[in-house]
Formats: structure tokens, sequence, C-alpha cells
């Protein structure tokens, strides 16, 4: 009874959060320069705080460690790339093939990217078949990768996300993936940005956009980990033998799991694309996958809120903090010495090093937010008694 209510009290101020997290993200790129450094911050931080989650749902909860997700985010990325380019740019896109093999686009199969429905509701379709392709091709490689632990788990997932991102680079694949080269054309965040007849912006929307969907995928999650399935997963990842000795099935959960983190891996893909413009393979590489681990072992392995700080703390330091280190100063005629193109990445590194050595679980370890404004419990006088004697 007392669970049930911390639970209904939980998502309450989980919703209240999340209202009040939109509208401040709405009044500040309706009041700061669009150019502000802050927005690039809070869409690809959105975009990466939605991948961090769906990685940490399967290293941290259920204690599979899978490097395939980049390969899924490349898998996500492509699917919406191909979807929503409009029909009368794909001989545009696809010059060197002669157009597109797919004569179709989900935007234009609603009325077009200029028309709020085609937008919406093409744009919502698309980001939702690229979780479920991403998620297919989760199935297919883990009925034979999910026999594996540890180590050869990691470099299995590994080698898919390698041979992905190579086949999508095929040039036989080429009127479909425009082989190496980038698919580019497609609905944006800022294609959401409303404007009145002249064309001009009156309400910008494209960094409420990733929020939204983002917030919306993670309370998914939240409510997965927190269900039947949450426990079970958790249990697989503090003993196998244990677990499967309690009734749970091993294979079925974990293929679950790995299935769940590739559709929102793929779903994250799509929002990537949207957030840079275009979708091409060779971004989608190992170290992307490396990046979203840092994130989930800075924020807390096992703590979906430790990944999402994590993820705003990580992307500010790397894109915007730090960025007066690229460039040289002077201070009282004096050239201060190391500054210069690349200097950024040394001092984020160190500083990552600090932040691991000092904080070896992670900045959450594997609690909550919720759970820092809980008092703790006292100790009872005959516990006191005990401990004092």
């Amino acid at each position: 009874m007392i669970q049930t209510k911390k639970n209904k009290t939980g998502a309450f101020l989980g919703l209240v959060a999340a209202v009040v997290v939109l509208a401040l993200v709405v009044v500040l790129e309706n009041t700061l320069p669009s150019t502000s450094q802050l927005f690039i911050v809070l869409k690809k931080g959105a975009v990466y705080s939605l991948v961090a989650v769906s990685m940490n749902l399967l290293n941290g909860f259920t204690g599979l460690f899978s490097l395939g997700q980049a390969g899924f985010m490349l898998l996500g990325a492509y699917t919406y790339a191909i979807l929503t380019v409009p029909v009368a740019q794909k001989d545009t896109v696809y010059y060197l093939y002669g157009g597109s093999a797919l004569n179709f686009s989900l935007p234009d199969l609603f009325g077009g990217v200029d028309t709020p429905q085609g937008l919406i509701l093409g744009v919502a379709l698309a980001i939702l078949l690229a979780g479920c392709v991403a998620a297919l091709f989760a199935w297919l490689i883990g009925l034979p990768v999910l026999r594996l632990k540890s180590d050869y788990l990691a470099i299995a997932t590994l080698g898919f996300a390698e041979i992905i991102r190579a086949i999508f680079q095929w040039q036989a694949l080429g009127p479909v993936t425009n082989g190496a080269n980038m698919i580019t054309q497609i609905p944006t965040f800022t294609s959401f940005n409303i404007k009145n007849a002249d064309g001009e912006v009156i309400l910008r929307l494209s960094a409420f956009v990733p929020f939204l969907v983002a917030i919306l995928c993670i309370a998914v999650i939240v409510m997965l980990i927190n269900s039947s399935y949450g426990r079970a997963f958790k249990a697989i990842r503090e003993d196998e033998i244990a677990a499967e000795a309690m009734g749970i099935n091993l294979a079925k959960h974990k293929m679950l799991s790995f299935c769940i983190s590739s559709f929102f891996a793929g779903v994250g893909g799509a929002l990537f694309a949207m957030y840079a413009s275009n979708a091409q393979a060779k971004v989608y590489t190992s170290t992307m996958t490396y990046e979203i681990l840092l994130i989930v072992v800075i924020g807390g392995i096992g703590s979906v809120s430790g990944s999402c700080i994590a993820t705003f703390l990580y992307v500010a330091a790397s894109e915007w903090w730090l960025r007066f280190l690229d460039s040289e100063m002077w201070i009282f005629g004096v050239k201060v010495p190391f500054l210069r193109t690349g200097f950024r990445m040394v001092v984020f590194s160190i500083i990552i090093m600090i932040v691991v050595l000092f904080f070896r679980r992670g900045l959450m370890g594997d609690k909550e937010l919720p759970d820092l404004f809980r008092p703790r419990p006292k100790k009872t006088a005959r516990k006191a008694g005990e401990h004092n004697g």
C-alpha cells in the first residue's frame, strides 16, 4: 500500500517536472537568440539522453554488456531519412543513382511537409518505424548473440555495428541508402517552427520537439523498469542462476530487454538525423557508442536520472563550456600557452578521468532523483543500543 502510494506520488512529480521542463524549453527558445550555443546542447542532449537511458536499460538494469548502440542508431537514422525525403526531392538527393528505389514519402502520404498533419503524422510514423526496424535487427542478431556473455557479447555487438555501417555505404544499395553520400532534404527539428503567412517564424519549437519525444520515451522505459519485467531484468543482472530458479525465462527476458533497448536506440537515431539534418553512415562509428557508454558510467549504471544529468553535463562541457580553449588568448600582452584547436578535448578528457576517479559509482550510483529528497530511516533505540554495545 505504501509502495503504491510512493509510485503514484513519484509519477505525479515526474509529470509535473516534465511539463515544467517543456515549458521552460519553449520560453528559452523564444526568448534567447536562435544562434545561442545553448540550443545545440539542449537538442543534442535530449537525443543522447534517450540513447543513454536505452543503453542503461540493457547494460545497467539487465547486466548485458552491449556495444552495438551506434549500429541501431544508424538503422533508425536511415529508416527515418529514407521514408521522409519528399518525392519531389528524391532525384536531387539520389542524383548519382538516377533517383530513389522508393517512390513515396510518409509526409507526402498525409499531405506533405508543408501541412501540419503531413509533417506531424509523417514524422511520427517514420520515427516509430525507425525504432521497429532497429528492434527487428536486434531480434535477428539476438538469437545467436545473446547466448554469449560479458566481453564476448560486447565484441559481437560491436562487430554487428561495424558491419551495418559498412553495408549501408555499399554502392550496390545506393538507390536506397545513397551509398556513402548523405541523405538530405529530410524534415528536421526546425521544420516544426510555426510560421505566419509571410514565412516569418512566430513560435520556435525546434528544441521542444526532441525534448517531448525523449521525455515520452524515457517515461515508457521508467514504467517498464518499475514493472514486473523490470524486476525480472534486475534479477537477471544480480544472479542468472537464482533468477532462473525463481522461474524467470532467461532467453525471453534477455531478448525482450535487447529489443526494447534497440527500439529506443533506433528512435534516438531518427532524432539524431533530425538534429544533424542528414543521415550518413560514417558518423555512426564505435566512438559514438563509447561516448554513450561513458555517459552511462558517469551518470551511474542503473540510474535513469544519472544518465539524463550526465548527458547534459557531457554535451555542455564538450560542445559549449570549453570552446574557449580552442582559440588563442592573450592576457596583458602575453599569449596563453597550449590554447589551440584540439586543446579543448585534452582538458575535457582530464575532467572525465577526475570524475571517474572520484565518483567510482557515477554521479548518482543506482539512485534516482526522488531518492535524494527522501529522509533517511532513523535508527531505532534497540539498534542504537546494540551498536553501542
